[in-house]
């Protein structure tokens, strides 16, 4: 996966809204080749709709530079589409990459784009920010029920209010990358996830209550208070819409799972300068 981050002011981008005072974004529902699995990000300071118009126009260019840079396609010569929840996919993606899909995010300082050549992918960014106006734990009491008992068990064993907050985001960072990574919309409940891992390592996902191997999560920090999540999936999980942008959901065993545990590479990190000097 590559990130890119730009430093110029006012820059950003990601095609969704941002959320009041530091709450989760939720669209609108709520206040490869080992060497083509790639990620990018750049500052977006988000409080106006100016700053939401470059936050979307940063995320055209990053879908259109990737497209390009991976596939080698012709800047003119691509067509990127939205499924009817509003998942971005590559129409005409070459024959030996049916399976091509990426997605993007963004939130405080950052935006990014995330792509595979035959999981499914799903990326999401969060800041960690302290709640305005309400103490850490009225804050949390707004999202009950998108978390399990599990995880909201987990979030009240953190020594104090500010572990409590990133413990919260990072569970959230998680559910959103897989929403993200199937193409669902806001009606997917999030409460259907239950995440489980061992010190935010070995990541693993129960859906509905069962335990699914079909996924691979992948949590880091890309500054003091940012932190991102990329989730790795099985094609058949796609929900419909998705799904028919895709020609190779039917995968053999061997080849998804080699697929899924080929190693995240290095994060790189990337001006809005650099990234349209193409």
């Amino acid at each position: 996966m590559r990130w890119r981050r730009s430093t110029a002011a006012g820059c950003g981008g990601g095609g969704s809204s941002t959320s009041p005072a530091g709450a989760p974004p939720r669209r609108s529902s709520k206040p490869r080749l080992p060497s083509c699995r790639r990620t990018t990000a750049m500052p977006s300071p988000g409080f106006v709709k100016e700053e939401d118009r470059k936050r979307a126009l940063i995320s055209r260019l990053l879908q259109h530079s990737l497209v390009h840079r991976v596939l080698g396609i012709p800047f003119h010569q691509i067509h990127i589409c939205r499924t009817t929840e509003g998942k971005p996919y590559l129409k005409n993606s070459p024959p030996a990459f049916r399976n091509f899909n990426f997605n993007t995010s963004h939130q405080g300082d950052y935006v990014g784009i995330a792509s595979e050549l035959l999981c499914l992918v799903g990326l999401d960014i969060v800041c960690i920010s302290k709640p305005q106006g309400e103490t850490t734990v009225e804050f949390l009491k707004n999202f009950s029920s998108y978390l399990t008992d599990h995880e909201w068990n987990c979030i009240g064993r953190a020594a104090g209010s500010i572990e409590m907050l990133s413990e919260f985001y990072r569970y959230w960072c998680l559910k959103e990358a897989f929403v993200k990574a199937v193409g669902a919309g806001v009606g997917f409940g999030l409460h259907r996830l239950e995440f489980h891992h061992v010190e935010w390592s070995n990541i693993s996902v129960y859906i509905d209550g069962i335990e699914s191997r079909k996924w691979r999560f992948c949590l880091f920090k890309l500054d003091e208070i940012h932190l991102a999540s990329i989730a790795k999936g099985h094609p058949e999980d796609a929900i419909h819409s998705f799904k028919t942008t895709l020609s190779n959901v039917v995968v053999e065993d061997e080849e998804f799972y080699a697929a899924l545990e080929i190693p995240e590479e290095t994060v790189t990190l990337q001006t809005v300068e650099q990234l349209t000097q193409l």
